[in-house]
């Protein structure tokens, strides 16, 4: 089950609240049994509010374009539209060692 989103959340949450104040300002109920049904209703429609939120579409990602292989590309084991540096030998380093006093 995914998890909701911000716009499910306050949907439901403000459905919730208001509809709460609006059945017990209208019904003038005063009884527990009275106020526990109008908060279950209350609890019930704010979910059918939150579930019918519609959900975000997922990003469609476009495929990316491969270049096409050329003559010269064709026979070579190099990857299609890579171009590989050249190999460059480096001169050798060679370290000093300087003598540490005992």
């Amino acid at each position: 089950m995914p998890r909701p989103t911000a716009a499910q959340l306050a949907y439901g949450s403000c459905t919730v609240i208001f509809s709460t104040l609006a059945m017990l300002l209208l019904s003038q109920t005063s009884s527990g049994v009275g106020i526990a049904v109008i908060a279950f209703a209350a609890l019930a429609l704010g979910l059918l509010v939150a579930m019918t939120v519609p959900l975000p579409k997922p990003r469609a990602v476009a495929p990316a374009e491969v270049p096409a292989v050329s003559d010269a590309a064709a026979g070579s084991d190099v990857s299609v539209g890579v171009k590989m540096p050249e190999v460059v030998e480096l001169p050798e380093v060679v370290e000093e060692r300087v003598p540490t006093a005992p």
